[in-house]
């Protein structure tokens, strides 16, 4: 099932290093689940209701054909990698979302 994403978190790893990423309700439960779990550090919603700009698209269609939606009760939390084509359409999300 392919995924829509209309907000943005911001995702602190354990090392305390941070990244930003789409994100929806479903993916916001499984990074909260994945904190509780010592998994990552912490993540936090940044923006909500995130225009669909062909640049989200983008994006958006590289993380379904990619990655495979896990249960939220997942052993383990996946930061999705990006190639360069896809992580500059990333940076032009943030950068029309001010965030950037």
């Amino acid at each position: 099932m392919n995924q829509t994403f209309n907000l943005i978190e911001e995702i602190t790893r354990n090392d305390g290093s941070i990244y930003y990423e789409l994100g929806n309700v479903t993916e916001n439960s499984r990074a909260e689940y994945a904190a509780d779990h010592g998994f990552i550090k912490m993540v936090r919603i940044l923006k909500m209701n995130v225009p669909r700009s062909s640049h989200l698209l983008k994006v958006e269609e590289y993380l379904n054909k990619t990655y495979e939606q896990l249960p939220i009760e997942a052993d383990h939390f996946d930061e999705w990698v990006k190639p360069e084509e896809i992580q500059k359409e990333m940076q032009q999300v943030l950068l029309d979302n001010k965030l950037g």
